[in-house]
């Protein structure tokens, strides 16, 4: 899917920067004339808007519809239980996360490019048929990991009916539900990381007090005990593997 993407974007930014410049007495772009009375363009255009405000909120649905919102939450606790600042930086934390989201959402990408992507650039599907046959692995994966109790507020909450199957659920609902969701289980997954590096903070503390070192800040003592203790379990592949275990 990815390399479909990569073969799409070059041909959208051609059509959009590398149309031919009209004459100086041409006031009107071919395709971008909204207020023409010939149907075609004022469809071109509505299309061509609609393509820039599905890329604009594609790092939204990158975050809310796959597991980088757990991914990147656990991460975030890991590196501000060791107390290392910005050690890993955003970037790499970021990198990382984003990685391990493609990796883990690979049968559901590989499956939307299946049942949607290539029948719709074949022609076999229109427009509304591949957005519908697209969203269907996606819910599937959504309300695998979405809390009954999370899915009921919002569907409470818009007087929506209690669906029958998992493909009546609407993605309005489906959404928030599986964000909120996913926050929750990461946040659990953060508690539990804290624990161990919590002790460690206790005891160097009470060592520092009954030495009568109350200046000392402990935080500087306790880092590279931490550090070690990450090192000796090793730490990133249990952090790695409990979050593949986790989907």
């Amino acid at each position: 899917m990815l390399r479909k993407i990569a073969l799409i974007l070059p041909l959208l930014v051609g059509a959009l920067f590398l149309v031919p410049v009209a004459e100086p007495s041409a006031a009107i772009l071919p395709g971008l004339d909204l207020g023409s009375d010939d149907p075609e363009k004022v469809s071109t255009t509505m299309r061509i808007i609609l393509l820039i405000t599905i890329l604009s909120i594609a790092p939204a649905i990158l975050i809310l519809m796959t597991c980088f919102t757990r991914i990147i939450v656990v991460l975030g606790f890991v590196r501000n239980a060791l107390g290392t600042q910005q050690i890993p930086p955003n970037q790499v934390l970021i990198g990382l996360a984003l990685f391990m989201t493609f990796f883990i959402m690979a049968p559901t990408f590989s499956e939307m490019n299946q049942t949607a992507l290539k029948p719709f650039l074949a022609g076999e599907l229109t427009q509304e048929e591949a957005f519908k046959q697209a969203s269907i692995p996606l819910k599937e994966f959504m309300a695998k990991h979405t809390r009954q109790k999370d899915l009921a507020l919002f569907l409470d909450y818009a007087k929506l009916e209690k669906p029958k199957e998992m493909n009546d659920i609407p993605l309005k609902a489906l959404v928030p539900a599986f964000a909120i969701s996913e926050l929750k289980t990461a946040f659990q997954m953060g508690f539990m990381i804290f624990i161990p590096f919590l002790v460690i903070d206790m005891i160097v503390s009470s060592v520092l007090m009954s030495m009568g070192m109350m200046m000392l800040p402990p935080v500087m003592i306790s880092l590279p005990f931490k550090i070690l203790l990450f090192i000796l379990v090793d730490g990133w592949h249990l952090i790695v593997e409990s979050l593949l275990r986790s989907f």
